[in-house]
């Protein structure tokens, strides 16, 4: 009798755990919201120097989840920047919205250390760069410009429940930067935008 009790309650626990390990296999997709830094480097050819001011924003996301350790991620973000030029005419600033959408590959690492789950992303996406037209930092002529940008990084997770993260990231892009159609601004330079993030993951 006592063992048929245990087996009975045995097989209880195991049918009221069974719904919620079925949930958790079945938690795919996450949204993400977070704050982002964005710095880019300065860069120098031929005599022109082209800098952007350092700013904030913020990035929204949506992962797909193939499996445990692959998945898809969709991202779009938004900056204010100024970007200032200096060439043989003087200096120039043109002040404008940069827009992100990017799409990734991304590895979750096969390990974690006690809540955090670490993973490695890369992928492809465009900046659009569009000109605010605001006083001091409008230039005649400019115009709105995307460029398509190379987009890499890392960051964890840190898990609060099982549908409720913290998120830390980094992530870095490589475009060529902005003219805005104008020609003194022409310089064909490669750029390095630097993007920390962290925010809050909601999976479902």
């Amino acid at each position: 009798m006592r063992f048929k009790s245990v087996t009975k309650g045995v097989f209880a626990v195991l049918l009221l755990s069974a719904p919620a390990a079925v949930a958790q296999d079945e938690v795919r997709s996450e949204f993400s919201a977070q704050g982002t830094g964005f710095f880019t480097k300065d860069t120098r050819d031929n005599g022109n120097t082209a800098q952007s001011t350092n700013t904030g924003g913020f990035v929204v996301g949506y992962r797909f989840h193939f499996n445990h350790w692959l998945a898809a991620d969709a991202s779009y973000g938004y900056d204010r920047i100024t970007q200032l030029s200096t060439n043989f005419a003087g200096p120039t600033g043109v002040q404008a919205n940069v827009h992100e959408a990017t799409g990734a590959l991304v590895l979750t690492l096969p390990f974690s250390v006690a809540r955090f789950k670490p993973y490695a992303l890369a992928g492809a996406g465009a900046l659009v760069f569009d000109p605010t037209g605001n006083a001091g930092g409008f230039v005649a002529g400019a115009q709105s410009q995307g460029r398509p940008t190379f987009v890499y990084g890392a960051g964890a997770d840190y898990n609060i429940s099982s549908h409720i993260a913290l998120r830390a990231q980094y992530r870095g892009f490589v475009y060529n930067r902005p003219d805005f159609s104008l020609a003194g601004l022409d310089s064909h330079m490669l750029a390095h935008t630097a993007e920390p993030s962290a925010g809050i993951v909601f999976r479902f």
